[in-house]
């Protein structure tokens, strides 16, 4: 690379004066090489290719349309009306840019930037000004591969900005013979820039609380303190500063919560006190934890805190063969088990704050609290908890329109109203329209989200587009593959289609690795076991299934003790399925094809259920294939 050319005194700060393009392409190459730099591939491209347009000249042809194309894919239909992909990926390349300048790259001499309503690139020198303004440290910043979103970076932004004025002396400072009135003036003058400081003050001051509340609606932070080593051995420093970096990157990968940076993580003591880290963070979480080897194992140990109380919510240990080898494979291992651990829709996090929210805890964090609201409601698709669920997800995309997460969700509750006849029949086609638009208005918002994806993939499936459900859910689990409600839902969905070789190990893959697996995730896992005739095994599969209370988890459970002639159970167990599912009781084919299963599990299932001792009342309509 070329050597930085080193600013004079009056280019310091200065905005104005632009770098070579060598100097250009150097700082840019230095961010992209970055390893705390959190862009994901395609906005590290859109980064790129502004650099690259800005200095060939052509700053002028930097418009959405034509980023759309050349960075994006999109053809020349695209509208940046109905596809706002340019400006969401600028918006939070932006973001990106400003954590990086708010940690590793603090100190660069160069500051690469992107302002508001353009995308022309701008440059500023950094210097011994950037000190005179102090920099807020350890605020919280927003999880996930498409949310890494912080609050103190526009902060640091702003200081960085502002420290950027140098006093110029031009001959007009006070002097004994200037006239009285001179003096007057400049008096006034410099009250004028007081106000106009206070005002721009005052206007950054609510632009960041607005930002910053905005963010806590959306999740409670949760910081990832360094893992600290108890042996001496060079391998140990090295594995416990891997593993809590990638423990990051993985938890990043997860929506749900905010997650704090790399920088802002290191920056902590691995011994400090939770509870005080969380009055001086505004940290909801926090996760520690240790590591010690020997020839032939390392031992780690991890503890997820509550600040609040500071109680301990969880703790595990972990003990993995250490080989001369392995030193990266056991790291990338402990790493995705304890992400997944904490951060997946029915893990440690989310149950924790879902707990507060039941014993009536203030919704502090409205928006996130519908989004648990919602995966309650998801775990049992219980009835009682269907319309509290749907109010408080209309308010809340009214109240946060941009909120990704709460579109996708409200997009599979209006699937629910037409699937599980929470709306009259009239209308069906309506509520799978009204999910439609909303699923897709989710993936609009942030392409990248997995929750996002995973509804719209859902909607694909229940309206019979089989393949392209597969083909979204798939680009869902690419983004997230430590998931097991990812992981579940494609093997259900292949499962019901007959594609067992693959759907049976990923939902049991779901199932290993969540803390309370929903009773759905053991739904097809009963059917194979029935099919193959293991009954035994699929009545105990059937057991777990029924802590969801659902209608189709009590068929399952009567089909299993009928295969094993447990006729009392089986009655009961009817009684139960009849009692939650009218449909089912009246036409268990037409329920079970309702999920889109294949012919031949309807009609063995249906089968299943006559042997336990179901018949078909006499007013029924026989169903339709």
């Amino acid at each position: 690379m070329a050597p930085t050319r080193e600013p004079s005194d009056d280019q310091v700060g200065s905005a104005f004066v632009h770098p070579t393009a060598a100097e250009g392409h150097e700082q840019m190459e230095r961010i992209l090489a970055d390893p705390t730099f959190q862009a994901s591939p395609r906005r590290r491209a859109l980064l790129r290719y502004l650099v690259e347009e800005t200095f060939a000249g052509r700053a002028d042809r930097l418009k959405g349309y034509a980023i759309a194309l050349a960075v994006f894919g999109r053809d020349d239909k695209f509208d940046p009306q109905f596809d706002p992909v340019v400006r969401l990926e600028a918006r939070r390349l932006r973001r990106d840019l400003d954590g990086y300048y708010a940690g590793a790259g603090s100190h660069d001499r160069l500051r690469i930037s992107i302002p508001k309503g353009g995308y022309v690139t701008h440059f500023a020198w950094q210097g011994e000004a950037r000190s005179l303004a102090s920099p807020l440290e350890g605020q919280p910043e927003r999880g996930g591969l498409a949310n890494a979103e912080a609050v103190p970076e526009v902060a640091h932004a702003a200081a960085a900005e502002l420290s950027t004025e140098r006093t110029v002396d031009n001959g007009a400072g006070d002097h004994p013979h200037r006239p009285a009135i001179q003096h007057s003036a400049f008096v006034a003058a410099a009250l004028v820039a007081i106000l106009v400081v206070g005002i721009a003050g005052a206007a950054w001051f609510w632009l960041l609380r607005d930002k910053y509340t905005d963010a806590l609606a959306r999740g409670p932070a949760v910081i990832v303190l360094p893992f600290e080593a108890l042996s001496s051995g060079e391998d140990d420093r090295f594995l416990a500063a891997g593993l809590t970096q990638e423990l990051i990157t993985d938890l990043m990968r997860f929506g749900g919560f905010r997650l704090f940076s790399l920088p802002a993580s290191f920056r902590q003591d691995a011994n400090a006190d939770p509870v005080a880290l969380g009055q001086r963070l505004a940290a909801s979480y926090v996760v520690k934890g240790n590591l010690r080897s020997d020839a032939r194992i390392v031992r780690v140990g991890v503890q997820l805190i509550e600040t609040r109380s500071g109680q301990l919510l969880w703790s595990e240990t972990y003990d993995l063969s250490m080989t001369p080898n392995a030193l990266l494979s056991v790291q990338h291992d402990l790493s995705t088990r304890i992400a997944a651990m904490l951060g997946q829709p029915y893990g440690i996090v989310n149950n924790d704050a879902a707990s507060h929210l039941l014993e009536g805890d203030a919704p502090s964090m409205p928006s996130y609290d519908c989004i648990l609201r919602a995966y309650a409601y998801r775990r049992t698709f219980s009835a009682e908890l269907y319309a509290p669920a749907l109010k408080c997800l209309e308010e809340s995309v009214r109240r946060d329109p941009q909120y990704a997460a709460a579109w996708a969700m409200l997009g599979w509750l209006h699937l629910d109203a037409a699937r599980f006849d929470w709306a009259p029949e009239g209308r069906w086609e309506a509520e799978f329209e009204q999910a439609f638009r909303a699923a897709e208005h989710a993936v609009a918002l942030d392409p990248t989200s997995a929750l996002a994806l995973q509804a719209l993939s859902s909607i694909n499936y229940y309206a019979g587009r089989h393949d392209e459900a597969e083909r979204i859910q798939r680009k869902a689990l690419k983004l997230n593959p430590n998931d097991p409600d990812t992981l579940a839902q494609l093997g259900w969905r292949l499962a019901a289609r007959g594609k067992w070789d693959e759907g049976i190990p990923l939902l049991q893959r779901a199932i290993d690795r969540t803390v309370s697996p929903p009773g759905w995730y053991f739904h097809l896992i009963v059917v194979h076991h029935y099919l193959q005739g293991h009954y035994r095994e699929a009545l105990a599969a059937a057991e777990r299934a029924r802590i969801d209370g659902s209608g189709l988890s009590w068929s399952f459970l009567a089909i299993a003790h009928g295969a094993l002639g447990n006729q009392y159970a089986a009655r009961q167990a009817l009684a139960e399925m009849a009692a939650r599912s009218p449909l089912l009781a009246r036409d268990p084919a037409a329920a079970y094809r309702r999920h889109q299963a294949i012919d031949t599990i309807v009609d063995r299932l249906v089968a299943g259920l006559r042997k336990a001792g179901w018949t078909e009342p006499r007013s029924s309509v026989p169903s339709q294939p």
